[in-house]
């Protein structure tokens, strides 16, 4: 409860500063700037993927060899993870000074929303290394034993990014520069924050400096491959749903869209708080070689999410008309009809996806990348692109939102007939 707990508020803050994001562009540049944000997701997700891909993978493997009593190789883990996040960083650094205007093009700018686009996406690129290494980092504190600091990192950031959004937007004017600036300047508080722990008696996190190994990057990639496909897959799914949208309804369809998104954004942060929170239990109890304690942390986590999925569909079947009023600055009818229909259809969907994400990544701390990875590319594009091309053809916006439904629930039933921690470890046991 402590792990997972702690994660989800890390999480919940996180999510925040993006709510707090769209509502005070929704106030300060209307329709059209909660557009040019929504444009800017995809990139930003992908980033964010890195990151996670790297903390992820890194951490859970550095976690299996703590476990397991060899110190030497986890440290050699931690520094590689940590030289390959900045080389990360340093690309995306580059992306951003460079090719800002040409993502804003492909991700589907018009003329009203290429400007505030490509200001978000430049900013927010041109701090990436601190994105990407923030992330990583976050996971090795939570898996060096100290969740709490890390969700401290991740609330303390968070809430000062509101504060800035705020200062940024409002009394200094400065627009959608101001927000992606706010937002660029979250991951650098966390880092302040996160250096707390190598001041601590249970710090094992030693970095040294060493050449990059391709044979353990290539570990730590796959075993956060998921949490990578995971990210860029969300991304692919909204620059598919935005161009379907746009199609369809126009710069209308991607306000409302925007609501949704961000909205599920943090409902998809707190399935991602007890993914993160488990997964050091998982990874530990995999090096232990215990059983009992595997099928205790995924019974309780199953039962977490799907308890989650029903308080949160049953509080936007109540409150959806004030949610939405609070990002429809404009209080457009139009925009709120479908952000209504999406919110009670699209939302169902979570019931199937928080076992989903669970359990993706189970598979990966329990050394399983293959399965993680899979079901990953199944819940991204492979299944619910096609599913929202079709059903969009049909039955237009309410076949956008359905198509995230029936693709969760898709996947959710391959899970169950896959998932098995009996004959897992049973494998592992075996002589050679």
């Amino acid at each position: 409860m402590k792990c997972v707990s702690l994660n989800m508020l890390g999480m919940l803050g996180i999510s925040f500063y993006i709510l707090a994001d769209t509502f005070f562009i929704a106030q300060a540049l209307g329709p059209n700037g909660i557009a040019s944000l929504n444009l800017s997701i995809p990139i930003f997700g992908i980033m964010h993927g890195f990151g996670l891909m790297l903390g992820l993978g890194g951490a859970t493997r550095y976690k299996i060899l703590l476990s397991q009593n060899k110190q030497k190789q986890a440290i050699k883990v931690y520094s590689q993870t940590l030289l390959f996040a900045l080389a990360f960083g340093v690309m995306f650094f580059i992306v951003g000074q460079f090719g800002s205007g040409a993502i804003a093009n492909i991700s589907g700018a018009n003329p009203e929303t290429f400007e505030p686009t490509s200001i978000y996406l430049r900013t927010v690129l041109t701090l990436a290394p601190f994105f990407i290494l923030n992330n990583t980092l976050l996971s090795f504190v939570r898996n060096d034993g100290d969740p709490t600091l890390a969700m401290f990192g991740m609330i303390t950031g968070s809430l000062l990014n509101v504060l800035l959004d705020y200062i940024f937007i409002f009394p200094l004017e400065m627009g959608m520069f101001g927000a992606a600036l706010a937002t660029s300047l979250s991951p650098v508080i966390s880092l302040g924050v996160l250096m707390i722990h190598y001041f601590k008696p249970l710090n094992n996190l030693s970095f040294v400096f060493q050449k990059i190994e391709k044979r353990l990057v290539r570990d730590i990639m796959f075993l956060g491959s998921s949490a990578f496909v995971n990210e860029i897959s969300g991304s692919v799914v909204m620059f598919t749903f935005n161009t379907i949208i746009f199609s369809l309804e126009g710069n209308d369809g991607l306000a409302a869209y925007g609501i949704i998104a961000n909205v599920s954004f943090v409902v998809l942060s707190l399935f991602a708080g007890i993914a993160q929170g488990t997964q050091p239990l998982f990874s530990e109890s995999y090096g232990l070689k215990n059983l009992s304690q595997i099928k205790q942390v995924l019974v309780l986590s199953l039962g977490t999410s799907l308890i989650l999925s029903t308080v949160i569909y049953l509080s936007t079947y109540l409150y959806s008309d004030q949610l939405i009023a609070i990002f429809n600055s404009e209080q457009n009818p139009h925009i709120a009809e479908m952000a209504t229909t999406g919110l009670l259809v699209y939302f169902a969907g979570f019931f199937f996806a928080g076992i989903n994400i669970v359990s993706t990544s189970y598979f990966g701390a329990t050394n399983q990348p293959k399965r993680s990875l899979l079901f990953s590319m199944l819940r991204g594009g492979i299944i619910i692109v096609p599913l929202v091309i079709v059903l969009s053809h049909f039955y237009e916006m309410k076949g956008v939102w359905l198509s995230f439904v029936f693709a969760e629930m898709s996947v959710m039933l391959l899970i169950a007939w896959k998932m098995n921690p009996e004959k897992r470890i049973r494998k592992r046991k075996r002589p050679g």
